[in-house]
C-alpha cells in the first residue's frame, strides 16, 4: 500500500503511523477497577506523567525532561516483540536481541538526527548507565507495583508471583529511590498477608 507523501515530514509521519501499533500491545496489568488489560501506549503515557508529577521527589541531578522522553520511547520496541512479563527472566533474556533489532528498525524510520537521538535515549534507558535512566527504570518498575497494590494484586495473582520475586526483581527501585521503596516494601508484605502474593 502506497503511503501518502508529506514532503520533508514524510519519514516522521510514517514513524508516527507505525508507532500507533503500540496501542495494540496488551500488558499483564489491568486498568485499576476494570477488567481491560492496559496497553503499552497507555503505560508509556502513565509513566511520562508519573515522571512529571513526581519530579519534586527526584534526586536533584535528574533531568525530568529526559526521563519523560525515555518514558515515551522505552516500550516502542514492543510493537515488534510484544510485552514480556518482568518476572519471566528467561523470556526477558531471550527477547533482548529482538528488542535491540526492533529499536534499530523503528527509530530507523526517522531521519537524522532524530533517528540517532531516539535510539541513544532508548539504549541509555536499557543499560541504566545514567542517573536519568536509573530514575526512569525505577519509575517504570514502581508503576505496575502500585497498580497491583490498588487492584488487589491482579497480575501477581494471575501469574503466581511471590513476594521474593517482587523484592528481588525491583531492588533497583530501592537503590535509586530508597524513600519510596521503604513504603512499597511495607505494602508488599501486607499484600502477601492478604494472599495477593505467594
Amino acid at each position: 500500500m502506497t503511503q501518502p507523501a508529506f514532503g520533508a515530514m514524510s519519514e516522521v509521519i510514517n514513524f508516527l503511523m507505525e508507532i500507533d501499533k503500540l496501542k495494540l500491545v496488551e500488558r499483564r496489568t489491568k486498568i485499576i477497577g476494570h477488567g481491560r488489560q492496559e496497553n503499552s501506549a497507555e503505560h508509556s503515557w502513565h509513566f511520562a506523567v508519573a515522571a512529571m508529577s513526581l519530579a519534586p521527589f527526584a534526586p536533584q541531578n535528574v533531568d525530568i525532561s529526559r526521563v519523560v522522553q525515555m518514558a515515551l520511547l522505552h516500550d516502542i520496541v514492543e510493537i515488534d516483540v510484544g510485552d514480556v512479563l518482568v518476572y519471566d527472566l528467561a523470556a526477558r533474556l531471550a527477547v533482548a536481541g529482538k528488542e535491540a533489532a526492533a529499536a534499530e528498525r523503528l527509530f530507523g524510520l526517522l531521519p537524522e538526527p532524530q533517528n540517532s537521538q531516539f535510539l541513544q535515549l532508548w539504549q541509555e534507558y536499557e543499560t541504566g548507565d545514567s542517573v536519568d535512566a536509573r530514575f526512569a527504570g525505577a519509575l517504570d518498575r514502581i508503576l505496575p507495583i502500585l497498580q497491583n497494590l490498588h487492584n488487589e494484586g491482579q497480575s501477581w495473582r494471575e501469574n503466581g508471583i511471590s513476594l521474593e520475586q517482587v523484592l528481588t526483581r525491583n531492588a533497583l527501585v530501592g537503590e535509586s529511590w530508597p524513600e519510596l521503596w521503604q513504603h512499597v516494601v511495607s505494602h508488599l508484605h501486607s499484600a502477601q498477608e492478604k494472599g495477593w502474593l505467594r
